[in-house]
């Protein structure tokens, strides 16, 4: 984790140089404009030694908080697909698959939206500021048809992840 943010851009570029989507020019344009901005302003603001190792602690913690954003909306939850059982409709498997943090002011904040990770993969092009919005109509829906919509608080949501990874470490363990 502590390289994803360098990863997600590496990705970014490597997605615009191979698939050349509709304004690749100016998606690059603006990544590098970025990139510019961002090591100017932090080698215009410090000694060159504590720029470094500030772009360095700063992209590490970045990526850890990528993954405490990420890492709660998945881990431990059913997985479909090759070698995981029947296959299930769009909409079970969007469902099943995913843990929603319950919504708060502050996770909203933080987790940009992605706390409502049941709607943002049910509608990925939904606007985040809409997706609490689409909760009040999905999570009904599903009650109503008994397909189980997993929410939870966020440290719940963490205890999940590592009862899970406890769990399928224990063949590790064990041995």
């Amino acid at each position: 984790l502590l390289l994803e943010a360098i990863s997600l851009r590496i990705d970014s570029i490597r997605y615009l140089m191979e698939k050349r989507p509709r304004r690749a020019r100016v998606e690059f344009l603006l990544l590098i404009g970025h990139l510019l901005w961002y090591l100017g302003l932090v080698f215009y603001s410090l000694p060159i030694g504590l720029a470094v190792l500030f772009v360095i602690v700063h992209q590490a913690v970045f990526g850890l908080y990528l993954g405490s954003v990420f890492a709660p909306n998945h881990k431990g939850m059913p997985m479909t697909g090759a070698g995981a059982g029947a296959r299930l409709d769009f909409l079970h498997e969007q469902v099943l698959t995913a843990r929603n943090v319950r919504s708060h002011a502050l996770t909203d904040f933080l987790y940009g939206g992605l706390n409502y990770q049941i709607e943002h993969h049910l509608f990925p092009r939904l606007a985040r500021n809409k997706l609490k919005r689409a909760q009040a109509i999905i999570k009904p829906f599903c009650a109503a048809h008994s397909i189980p919509y997993h929410e939870t608080g966020w440290l719940q949501s963490y205890r999940e992840v590592l009862q899970h990874f406890h769990r399928v470490s224990a063949v590790w363990r064990e041995n």
